[in-house]
């Protein structure tokens, strides 16, 4: 897969947690991407710090642009609402480890499974 392709991953990570979230409050398409919306801009800022473009798979990438979502997110959620439960900043905080961090760790198996493959084959 292609590096800009791979960083789209970050944004489906984001989107995923906002329906996750939003459909248990049975929210509308516009109530989910209000909600998505401060994640992605701070993951976007991640991206950037990060340099995420260069190794979207390096693991510092995945921990800058989960600091960025976490960070950037909350504290534009706050500003927005006006209020941030501890419960949803903790929520927030494992749901997108787990989902930028996660599709980082299942691409990274999925490169060096068939890196392995390939050298196995006899020429």
């Amino acid at each position: 897969m292609r590096r800009p392709a791979l960083l789209l991953l970050d944004l489906v990570a984001v989107l995923a947690f906002a329906v996750i979230g939003r459909t248990s409050h049975a929210e509308d398409v516009a109530g989910t991407l209000a909600t998505a919306a401060p994640f992605a801009a701070g993951a976007a800022v991640g991206v950037l710090v990060a340099r995420a473009w260069r190794d979207p798979l390096a693991w510092r990438s995945g921990l800058l642009v989960w600091a960025g979502a976490v960070v950037v997110g909350l504290a534009l959620r706050a500003l927005v609402t006006g209020r941030l439960p501890l419960t949803f900043a903790v929520v927030t905080t494992v749901a997108l480890g787990v989902l930028v961090l996660g599709w980082r760790a299942v691409a990274r198996l999925a490169t060096r499974t068939a890196a392995a493959a390939r050298r196995r084959v006899p020429r």
